[in-house]
Protein backbone atom coordinates (compact mmCIF):
# COMPACT_ATOMS: atom_id res chain seq x y z
CA UNK A 1 0.00 0.00 0.00
CA UNK A 2 1.19 3.89 -1.04
CA UNK A 3 0.63 5.08 2.67
CA UNK A 4 3.16 2.23 3.89
CA UNK A 5 5.71 3.50 1.64
CA UNK A 6 5.71 6.94 2.40
CA UNK A 7 5.85 6.13 6.18
CA UNK A 8 8.95 4.82 5.55
CA UNK A 9 7.81 1.01 6.95
CA UNK A 10 8.97 -2.63 6.01
CA UNK A 11 7.92 -5.80 5.99
CA UNK A 12 10.47 -6.27 8.60
CA UNK A 13 11.47 -3.19 10.87
CA UNK A 14 13.49 -2.60 13.79
CA UNK A 15 11.84 -1.99 17.29
CA UNK A 16 13.97 0.10 19.44
CA UNK A 17 15.28 3.52 18.28
CA UNK A 18 17.19 6.43 20.27
CA UNK A 19 15.65 9.00 17.71
CA UNK A 20 17.33 8.89 14.28
CA UNK A 21 19.70 5.52 15.00
CA UNK A 22 18.03 2.11 14.93
CA UNK A 23 19.15 -0.32 17.53
CA UNK A 24 19.27 -3.74 16.58
CA UNK A 25 17.32 -6.21 19.22
CA UNK A 26 17.32 -10.10 19.62
CA UNK A 27 13.47 -9.62 20.93
CA UNK A 28 10.74 -11.83 19.97
CA UNK A 29 8.76 -10.36 16.34
CA UNK A 30 5.78 -8.66 16.47
CA UNK A 31 3.63 -9.08 13.72
CA UNK A 32 0.72 -6.86 12.81
CA UNK A 33 -2.30 -7.62 11.59
CA UNK A 34 -5.07 -5.63 9.84
CA UNK A 35 -8.59 -6.39 11.95
CA UNK A 36 -9.76 -4.58 8.48
CA UNK A 37 -9.15 -7.34 6.42
CA UNK A 38 -6.92 -9.97 8.46
CA UNK A 39 -3.85 -9.30 6.55
CA UNK A 40 -0.39 -9.05 7.84
CA UNK A 41 0.68 -5.62 7.51
CA UNK A 42 4.52 -6.02 8.62
CA UNK A 43 6.60 -6.53 12.07
CA UNK A 44 8.51 -5.32 14.11
CA UNK A 45 11.46 -6.26 16.40
CA UNK A 46 10.76 -6.27 20.47
CA UNK A 47 13.63 -4.87 22.78
CA UNK A 48 15.67 -7.00 24.82
CA UNK A 49 17.79 -5.96 27.90
CA UNK A 50 20.57 -4.67 26.06
CA UNK A 51 19.17 -2.64 23.94
CA UNK A 52 16.36 -1.07 26.83
CA UNK A 53 20.08 -0.54 28.85
CA UNK A 54 21.47 1.13 25.98
CA UNK A 55 18.16 3.04 25.30
CA UNK A 56 17.96 4.75 28.58
CA UNK A 57 21.74 5.52 28.94
CA UNK A 58 21.13 7.41 25.72
CA UNK A 59 17.94 8.96 26.68
CA UNK A 60 19.72 9.92 30.49
CA UNK A 61 22.43 11.19 28.59
CA UNK A 62 19.77 13.81 26.02
CA UNK A 63 18.12 14.80 28.93
CA UNK A 64 21.37 16.47 30.68
CA UNK A 65 21.82 18.39 27.05
CA UNK A 66 18.21 18.95 26.09
CA UNK A 67 17.36 20.83 29.16
CA UNK A 68 19.88 23.32 28.71
CA UNK A 69 17.88 24.40 26.09
CA UNK A 70 16.44 27.31 26.15
CA UNK A 71 12.69 26.65 26.30
CA UNK A 72 11.54 28.75 23.44
CA UNK A 73 13.83 26.88 21.28
CA UNK A 74 12.59 23.52 22.02
CA UNK A 75 8.98 24.60 21.34
CA UNK A 76 10.56 25.41 17.59
CA UNK A 77 11.08 21.91 17.49
CA UNK A 78 7.87 20.74 18.78
CA UNK A 79 6.76 23.30 16.08
CA UNK A 80 8.22 21.62 12.98
CA UNK A 81 7.25 18.01 14.33
CA UNK A 82 3.71 20.14 14.02
CA UNK A 83 4.10 21.27 10.22
CA UNK A 84 6.02 17.60 9.45
CA UNK A 85 3.09 15.66 10.75
CA UNK A 86 0.44 18.59 8.31
CA UNK A 87 2.51 16.91 5.74
CA UNK A 88 2.07 13.32 6.63
CA UNK A 89 -1.49 13.69 7.52
CA UNK A 90 -3.03 12.03 5.16
CA UNK A 91 -0.89 8.67 4.79
CA UNK A 92 -0.58 8.66 9.14
CA UNK A 93 -4.29 9.07 8.78
CA UNK A 94 -5.04 5.87 6.95
CA UNK A 95 -2.83 4.19 8.73
CA UNK A 96 -3.78 4.32 11.86
CA UNK A 97 -7.05 3.44 10.51
CA UNK A 98 -5.89 0.09 9.18
CA UNK A 99 -4.06 -1.08 11.63
CA UNK A 100 -6.13 0.09 14.48
CA UNK A 101 -9.45 -0.31 12.39
CA UNK A 102 -11.01 3.32 13.25
CA UNK A 103 -12.81 5.15 10.51
CA UNK A 104 -10.58 7.26 8.14
CA UNK A 105 -12.13 10.31 9.86
CA UNK A 106 -11.24 9.32 13.10
CA UNK A 107 -7.98 8.54 11.94
CA UNK A 108 -7.03 11.79 10.48
CA UNK A 109 -9.05 13.05 13.46
CA UNK A 110 -5.97 11.57 15.93
CA UNK A 111 -3.32 12.78 13.55
CA UNK A 112 -5.14 16.51 13.95
CA UNK A 113 -4.72 15.51 17.59
CA UNK A 114 -1.25 15.16 17.26
CA UNK A 115 -0.58 18.50 15.44
CA UNK A 116 -2.99 20.69 17.60
CA UNK A 117 -1.13 19.22 20.76
CA UNK A 118 2.33 20.54 18.99
CA UNK A 119 0.39 23.92 18.75
CA UNK A 120 -0.79 24.16 22.33
CA UNK A 121 2.89 22.85 23.34
CA UNK A 122 4.55 25.83 20.92
CA UNK A 123 2.66 28.54 23.04
CA UNK A 124 3.24 26.71 26.25
CA UNK A 125 6.94 26.89 25.63
CA UNK A 126 6.61 30.63 26.43
CA UNK A 127 4.76 30.29 29.42
CA UNK A 128 6.41 27.82 31.83
CA UNK A 129 5.85 30.49 34.92
CA UNK A 130 6.28 30.22 38.53
CA UNK A 131 5.08 32.67 41.34
CA UNK A 132 6.41 34.81 43.43
CA UNK A 133 5.73 35.09 47.13
CA UNK A 134 5.88 38.14 49.57
CA UNK A 135 8.67 37.07 52.39
CA UNK A 136 7.82 37.35 56.36
CA UNK A 137 11.57 38.08 56.39
CA UNK A 138 12.61 42.02 55.58
CA UNK A 139 15.03 42.21 52.47
CA UNK A 140 14.11 38.42 51.02
CA UNK A 141 12.45 37.69 48.37
CA UNK A 142 10.50 34.12 47.12
CA UNK A 143 9.59 32.71 44.20
CA UNK A 144 9.36 29.01 42.78
CA UNK A 145 10.13 27.74 39.49
CA UNK A 146 10.04 24.44 37.95
CA UNK A 147 12.71 22.32 36.75
CA UNK A 148 12.34 19.14 34.04
CA UNK A 149 11.98 15.70 35.48
CA UNK A 150 14.93 14.08 33.46
CA UNK A 151 13.22 11.15 31.35
CA UNK A 152 9.70 10.43 31.21
CA UNK A 153 8.21 6.70 29.72
CA UNK A 154 5.25 6.82 27.75
CA UNK A 155 3.24 3.28 27.33
CA UNK A 156 -0.15 4.09 25.26
CA UNK A 157 -2.82 1.68 24.35
CA UNK A 158 -4.04 0.77 21.10
CA UNK A 159 -6.96 2.77 20.58
CA UNK A 160 -5.34 5.70 20.11
CA UNK A 161 -1.87 4.57 18.97
CA UNK A 162 -0.49 7.77 18.03
CA UNK A 163 -2.65 10.77 19.72
CA UNK A 164 -2.09 10.17 23.38
CA UNK A 165 1.34 9.63 22.96
CA UNK A 166 1.94 13.16 21.53
CA UNK A 167 -0.48 14.80 24.05
CA UNK A 168 2.45 13.15 26.59
CA UNK A 169 5.47 13.71 24.29
CA UNK A 170 5.11 16.89 23.17
CA UNK A 171 4.76 18.51 26.75
CA UNK A 172 7.42 16.94 28.41
CA UNK A 173 9.68 17.72 25.48
CA UNK A 174 8.79 21.62 25.61
CA UNK A 175 9.48 20.91 29.71
CA UNK A 176 13.00 20.14 28.96
CA UNK A 177 12.02 16.04 29.69
CA UNK A 178 13.51 13.03 26.93
CA UNK A 179 10.83 10.64 26.24
CA UNK A 180 11.14 6.79 25.71
CA UNK A 181 7.97 5.34 24.11
CA UNK A 182 6.22 2.10 24.29
CA UNK A 183 3.50 1.51 21.43
CA UNK A 184 0.50 -1.36 22.08
CA UNK A 185 1.78 -4.38 20.75
CA UNK A 186 -1.08 -4.71 18.46
CA UNK A 187 -0.48 -1.44 16.87
CA UNK A 188 3.42 -1.47 16.23
CA UNK A 189 3.64 -0.11 13.05
CA UNK A 190 2.08 3.07 14.11
CA UNK A 191 4.90 4.06 16.93
CA UNK A 192 7.21 3.17 13.77
CA UNK A 193 5.83 5.40 11.02
CA UNK A 194 5.58 8.64 13.91
CA UNK A 195 9.30 8.00 14.50
CA UNK A 196 10.29 8.14 11.24
CA UNK A 197 8.88 11.44 11.22
CA UNK A 198 10.46 12.97 14.34
CA UNK A 199 13.58 11.32 13.29
CA UNK A 200 13.55 13.59 10.23
CA UNK A 201 12.61 16.96 12.05
CA UNK A 202 15.58 15.95 15.14
CA UNK A 203 18.51 15.10 12.46
CA UNK A 204 17.51 18.79 10.22
CA UNK A 205 17.89 20.17 14.06
CA UNK A 206 20.82 18.80 15.64
CA UNK A 207 18.59 17.37 18.35
CA UNK A 208 20.63 15.27 20.89
CA UNK A 209 20.34 11.37 20.54
CA UNK A 210 17.58 9.76 22.67
CA UNK A 211 15.69 13.34 23.37
CA UNK A 212 12.76 10.45 21.73
CA UNK A 213 13.65 6.94 21.84
CA UNK A 214 10.99 4.23 21.16
CA UNK A 215 11.04 0.29 21.82
CA UNK A 216 8.64 -2.01 21.09
CA UNK A 217 7.49 -4.96 23.25
CA UNK A 218 5.04 -6.30 25.00
CA UNK A 219 4.25 -6.74 29.37
CA UNK A 220 7.99 -7.32 29.93
CA UNK A 221 8.99 -4.02 28.71
CA UNK A 222 6.00 -1.72 30.45
CA UNK A 223 7.27 -3.76 33.71
CA UNK A 224 11.14 -2.86 33.27
CA UNK A 225 10.02 0.48 32.63
CA UNK A 226 8.03 0.95 35.80
CA UNK A 227 10.58 -0.58 37.97
CA UNK A 228 13.51 1.74 36.37
CA UNK A 229 14.47 4.40 39.32
CA UNK A 230 15.76 6.79 36.56
CA UNK A 231 12.94 6.92 34.87
CA UNK A 232 11.07 9.84 37.75
CA UNK A 233 7.33 9.82 35.33
CA UNK A 234 5.59 6.64 34.06
CA UNK A 235 2.63 7.82 32.11
CA UNK A 236 0.60 5.39 30.98
CA UNK A 237 -2.58 4.33 29.17
CA UNK A 238 -5.10 1.15 29.04
CA UNK A 239 -7.08 -1.22 31.67
CA UNK A 240 -7.66 -0.80 35.31
CA UNK A 241 -5.88 -4.23 36.03
CA UNK A 242 -2.82 -2.44 34.45
CA UNK A 243 -2.87 0.50 35.91
CA UNK A 244 -3.20 -0.93 39.62
CA UNK A 245 -0.13 -3.21 38.65
CA UNK A 246 1.86 -0.47 37.33
CA UNK A 247 1.22 2.04 39.74
CA UNK A 248 2.35 -0.11 42.87
CA UNK A 249 5.33 -0.57 40.72
CA UNK A 250 5.84 3.27 40.50
CA UNK A 251 4.76 3.81 43.68
CA UNK A 252 6.99 1.07 45.10
CA UNK A 253 9.98 3.09 44.40
CA UNK A 254 8.80 6.49 44.97
CA UNK A 255 7.89 7.51 41.25
CA UNK A 256 5.42 9.52 39.48
CA UNK A 257 2.69 8.66 37.49
CA UNK A 258 -0.02 9.77 35.19
CA UNK A 259 -2.45 6.88 34.52
CA UNK A 260 -5.43 7.31 32.18
CA UNK A 261 -7.46 3.99 32.77
CA UNK A 262 -11.26 2.79 32.48
CA UNK A 263 -14.47 4.60 31.31
CA UNK A 264 -17.74 3.45 32.06
CA UNK A 265 -19.67 6.73 30.58
CA UNK A 266 -22.97 7.79 30.80
CA UNK A 267 -25.32 10.41 28.73
CA UNK A 268 -28.41 11.56 30.88
CA UNK A 269 -31.55 12.72 28.76
CA UNK A 270 -33.25 15.12 30.39
CA UNK A 271 -36.86 15.89 29.61
CA UNK A 272 -35.98 19.11 28.59
CA UNK A 273 -33.43 17.89 25.99
CA UNK A 274 -33.49 18.45 22.52
CA UNK A 275 -33.74 14.93 21.36
CA UNK A 276 -32.34 15.34 17.61
CA UNK A 277 -29.23 16.64 18.82
CA UNK A 278 -28.70 14.39 21.97
CA UNK A 279 -29.05 11.43 19.02
CA UNK A 280 -26.30 12.73 17.35
CA UNK A 281 -24.09 12.67 20.42
CA UNK A 282 -25.01 9.21 21.78
CA UNK A 283 -24.59 7.43 18.57
CA UNK A 284 -21.54 8.82 17.84
CA UNK A 285 -20.57 8.02 21.48
CA UNK A 286 -21.72 4.78 21.40
CA UNK A 287 -20.46 3.51 18.15
CA UNK A 288 -17.16 5.48 17.44
CA UNK A 289 -14.04 3.52 17.20
CA UNK A 290 -16.31 0.63 17.36
CA UNK A 291 -16.74 1.37 21.65
CA UNK A 292 -13.08 1.21 21.78
CA UNK A 293 -12.86 4.71 23.11
CA UNK A 294 -12.10 5.49 26.96
CA UNK A 295 -14.67 8.04 26.43
CA UNK A 296 -16.93 5.71 24.77
CA UNK A 297 -20.76 6.64 25.71
CA UNK A 298 -21.97 3.15 27.53
CA UNK A 299 -24.79 4.09 29.05
CA UNK A 300 -27.68 6.23 28.42
CA UNK A 301 -29.59 7.75 31.86
CA UNK A 302 -33.11 8.61 30.00
CA UNK A 303 -35.91 10.86 31.97
CA UNK A 304 -39.22 8.41 31.94
CA UNK A 305 -40.95 10.95 29.68
CA UNK A 306 -38.91 10.68 27.15
CA UNK A 307 -37.47 7.46 27.43
CA UNK A 308 -39.90 5.19 24.49
CA UNK A 309 -39.73 8.22 22.29
CA UNK A 310 -36.00 8.25 22.58
CA UNK A 311 -35.16 5.08 22.53
CA UNK A 312 -36.71 4.49 19.34
CA UNK A 313 -34.86 6.99 17.72
CA UNK A 314 -31.69 5.78 19.01
CA UNK A 315 -32.84 2.24 17.64
CA UNK A 316 -33.85 3.08 14.21
CA UNK A 317 -30.34 5.33 13.89
CA UNK A 318 -28.65 2.45 14.24
CA UNK A 319 -30.25 0.28 12.36
CA UNK A 320 -29.18 3.16 9.75
CA UNK A 321 -25.54 2.62 10.45
CA UNK A 322 -23.43 0.77 7.81
CA UNK A 323 -20.38 -1.34 8.85
CA UNK A 324 -17.55 -2.19 6.65
CA UNK A 325 -13.86 -1.56 5.95
CA UNK A 326 -12.63 2.13 7.81
CA UNK A 327 -10.87 3.45 4.65
CA UNK A 328 -13.87 3.59 2.79
CA UNK A 329 -15.28 7.15 4.25
CA UNK A 330 -18.84 5.86 3.21
CA UNK A 331 -18.95 3.54 6.67
CA UNK A 332 -19.38 4.56 10.26
CA UNK A 333 -18.04 1.37 12.13
CA UNK A 334 -15.43 -0.68 11.35
CA UNK A 335 -13.73 -3.26 12.85
CA UNK A 336 -12.58 -4.28 16.37
CA UNK A 337 -9.24 -4.26 17.18
CA UNK A 338 -8.89 -8.35 17.19
CA UNK A 339 -10.79 -11.54 17.58
CA UNK A 340 -9.82 -11.29 21.76
CA UNK A 341 -12.12 -8.25 21.88
CA UNK A 342 -14.94 -10.33 19.55
CA UNK A 343 -15.02 -12.93 21.86
CA UNK A 344 -15.27 -10.30 24.84
CA UNK A 345 -17.92 -8.62 23.28
CA UNK A 346 -20.16 -11.50 22.67
CA UNK A 347 -19.55 -12.72 26.44
CA UNK A 348 -21.10 -9.39 27.74
CA UNK A 349 -23.72 -9.56 25.78
CA UNK A 350 -24.38 -13.53 26.97
CA UNK A 351 -23.68 -12.06 30.23
CA UNK A 352 -26.11 -9.23 30.17
CA UNK A 353 -28.92 -11.42 29.04
CA UNK A 354 -28.03 -13.85 31.91
CA UNK A 355 -28.72 -10.75 34.20
CA UNK A 356 -31.92 -9.75 32.73
CA UNK A 357 -31.02 -7.27 30.31
CA UNK A 358 -33.54 -7.07 27.58
CA UNK A 359 -31.90 -5.80 23.66
CA UNK A 360 -33.52 -3.57 21.64
CA UNK A 361 -30.92 -3.58 19.01
CA UNK A 362 -29.25 -7.22 18.60
CA UNK A 363 -25.68 -7.99 18.79
CA UNK A 364 -23.58 -10.32 16.79
CA UNK A 365 -20.67 -10.90 14.63
CA UNK A 366 -20.42 -10.42 10.54
CA UNK A 367 -19.68 -12.47 8.20
CA UNK A 368 -19.28 -12.63 4.15
CA UNK A 369 -17.60 -10.43 1.54
CA UNK A 370 -15.67 -7.78 3.23
CA UNK A 371 -15.72 -9.19 7.08
CA UNK A 372 -13.12 -11.70 6.56
CA UNK A 373 -11.06 -10.98 9.63
CA UNK A 374 -13.88 -12.15 11.63
CA UNK A 375 -13.54 -8.26 13.83
CA UNK A 376 -16.74 -6.95 12.52
CA UNK A 377 -19.82 -6.83 15.20
CA UNK A 378 -23.27 -5.02 15.37
CA UNK A 379 -23.48 -2.15 17.38
CA UNK A 380 -26.50 -3.14 20.01
CA UNK A 381 -28.53 -1.87 22.39
CA UNK A 382 -29.74 -3.58 25.95
CA UNK A 383 -32.10 -2.39 28.12
CA UNK A 384 -31.07 -3.04 31.71
CA UNK A 385 -30.49 -1.36 35.61
CA UNK A 386 -27.56 0.40 36.46
CA UNK A 387 -26.78 -2.28 39.52
CA UNK A 388 -26.30 -5.27 36.80
CA UNK A 389 -22.90 -5.93 37.17
CA UNK A 390 -21.87 -6.23 33.76
CA UNK A 391 -22.88 -2.90 33.72
CA UNK A 392 -20.90 -1.79 36.53
CA UNK A 393 -17.81 -3.42 33.97
CA UNK A 394 -16.50 -1.77 31.23
CA UNK A 395 -16.62 -3.52 27.31
CA UNK A 396 -14.53 -2.19 25.18
CA UNK A 397 -16.96 -3.19 22.38
CA UNK A 398 -20.16 -1.19 21.23
CA UNK A 399 -22.55 -2.14 23.51
CA UNK A 400 -25.16 0.78 25.23
CA UNK A 401 -27.24 0.48 27.98
CA UNK A 402 -29.88 2.50 28.60
CA UNK A 403 -32.17 2.80 31.86
CA UNK A 404 -34.85 5.39 33.19
CA UNK A 405 -34.69 8.08 35.66
CA UNK A 406 -37.62 9.95 37.51
CA UNK A 407 -35.21 12.87 39.11
CA UNK A 408 -32.00 14.54 38.23
CA UNK A 409 -30.40 13.91 41.47
CA UNK A 410 -31.46 9.89 40.97
CA UNK A 411 -30.15 10.10 37.70
CA UNK A 412 -26.68 11.81 38.80
CA UNK A 413 -26.22 9.21 41.51
CA UNK A 414 -27.31 6.22 39.05
CA UNK A 415 -24.26 8.64 36.68
CA UNK A 416 -22.20 8.29 39.37
CA UNK A 417 -22.38 4.85 41.10
CA UNK A 418 -19.70 3.16 39.12
CA UNK A 419 -16.33 2.28 40.19
CA UNK A 420 -14.95 4.50 36.84
CA UNK A 421 -14.78 8.63 37.21
CA UNK A 422 -13.80 9.60 33.32
CA UNK A 423 -16.51 11.53 31.54
CA UNK A 424 -20.12 12.38 31.37
CA UNK A 425 -22.89 14.26 30.05
CA UNK A 426 -26.04 15.69 30.42
CA UNK A 427 -28.32 17.07 27.46
CA UNK A 428 -30.83 19.47 28.60
CA UNK A 429 -32.15 23.20 27.93
CA UNK A 430 -32.62 23.22 31.40
CA UNK A 431 -30.00 25.81 32.93
CA UNK A 432 -30.92 25.00 36.39
CA UNK A 433 -30.11 21.21 35.52
CA UNK A 434 -27.07 22.29 33.84
CA UNK A 435 -25.41 23.88 36.33
CA UNK A 436 -26.63 20.98 38.90
CA UNK A 437 -24.82 18.53 36.74
CA UNK A 438 -21.95 20.69 36.88
CA UNK A 439 -21.55 21.32 40.55
CA UNK A 440 -19.87 19.91 43.61
CA UNK A 441 -23.27 17.82 43.98
CA UNK A 442 -23.02 16.55 40.66
CA UNK A 443 -20.60 14.33 38.08
CA UNK A 444 -18.45 12.98 39.77
CA UNK A 445 -16.14 12.51 36.84
CA UNK A 446 -12.89 14.55 35.54
CA UNK A 447 -14.62 15.67 32.22
CA UNK A 448 -18.40 16.93 32.28
CA UNK A 449 -20.43 17.98 29.34
CA UNK A 450 -23.35 19.93 28.49
CA UNK A 451 -25.31 19.31 25.31
CA UNK A 452 -22.21 17.38 23.83
CA UNK A 453 -21.39 13.89 24.32
CA UNK A 454 -18.78 12.07 26.49
CA UNK A 455 -16.01 11.27 23.57
CA UNK A 456 -14.47 13.93 21.78
CA UNK A 457 -12.13 16.10 23.89
CA UNK A 458 -10.13 18.85 22.72
CA UNK A 459 -6.31 19.56 23.04
CA UNK A 460 -6.91 22.65 25.16
CA UNK A 461 -8.71 21.34 28.51
CA UNK A 462 -6.63 19.00 30.85
CA UNK A 463 -7.94 14.93 29.96
CA UNK A 464 -8.44 12.39 32.58
CA UNK A 465 -10.53 11.22 34.87
CA UNK A 466 -11.03 10.01 38.95
CA UNK A 467 -11.77 6.83 40.85
CA UNK A 468 -10.38 3.79 38.89
CA UNK A 469 -10.16 5.82 35.38
CA UNK A 470 -6.47 6.70 37.69
CA UNK A 471 -6.39 10.38 38.17
CA UNK A 472 -3.94 11.50 35.84
CA UNK A 473 -4.24 14.77 33.28
CA UNK A 474 -2.85 14.90 29.96
CA UNK A 475 -2.75 17.64 27.32
CA UNK A 476 -4.18 21.10 27.61
CA UNK A 477 -4.80 23.40 30.70
CA UNK A 478 -1.68 23.13 33.49
CA UNK A 479 -1.13 19.54 33.51
CA UNK A 480 2.63 20.90 31.91
CA UNK A 481 3.18 20.25 35.56
CA UNK A 482 3.05 16.30 36.12
CA UNK A 483 6.10 16.85 33.79
CA UNK A 484 8.06 18.96 35.99
CA UNK A 485 9.48 19.32 39.84
CA UNK A 486 8.45 22.09 41.77
CA UNK A 487 11.54 24.58 42.86
CA UNK A 488 10.88 27.31 45.95
CA UNK A 489 13.76 29.82 46.19
CA UNK A 490 14.59 32.44 49.03
CA UNK A 491 16.84 35.30 48.13
CA UNK A 492 18.66 37.25 51.11
CA UNK A 493 19.78 40.73 49.62
CA UNK A 494 19.67 42.04 53.08
CA UNK A 495 23.24 42.36 55.69
CA UNK A 496 21.48 40.08 58.43
CA UNK A 497 20.34 36.63 58.39
CA UNK A 498 16.72 37.03 60.23
CA UNK A 499 14.90 33.38 60.79
CA UNK A 500 11.71 32.92 59.91
CA UNK A 501 8.66 32.55 62.08
CA UNK A 502 10.85 35.34 64.53
CA UNK A 503 13.18 32.40 65.64
CA UNK A 504 16.02 33.85 67.52
CA UNK A 505 19.17 32.02 67.35
CA UNK A 506 21.53 34.60 68.75
CA UNK A 507 25.48 33.27 69.68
Amino acid sequence: MEFLQQLGLQQKNQGVSTGTQWLSANGNAIKSFSPVDGQEIGEVKSGDQQSYEQLVQTSLAAAKEWRNWPAPKRGEIVRQIGEALRAKKEPLGKLVSYEMGKSLQEGYGEVQEMIDICDFAVGLSRQLYGLTMHSERPQHRMYEQWHPLGVVAIISAFNFPVAVFSWNAALAWICGNTTIWKPSEKTPLCGVAVQNIIAEVFAANNVPEGVNCLIQGGREVGEWLSHDTRIPLVSATGSTRMGKELSKAVAGRLGKSILELGGNNAIIISKDADLDMSLIGAVFGAVGTAGQRCTTTRRLIIHESVYEAFTQKIAKAYAQLKIGNPLDSQNHVGPLIDKDAVTMYLNSIEQCKAQGGKFIVEGGVLSGAGYESGCYVKPCIAEVTNELAIVQHETFAPILYVMKYKDLNEAIEMQNNVPQGLSSAIMTLNLREAELFLSANGSDCGIANVNIGTSGAEIGGAFGGEKETGGGRESGSDAWKAYMRRQTNTINYGTNLPLAQGIKFDF
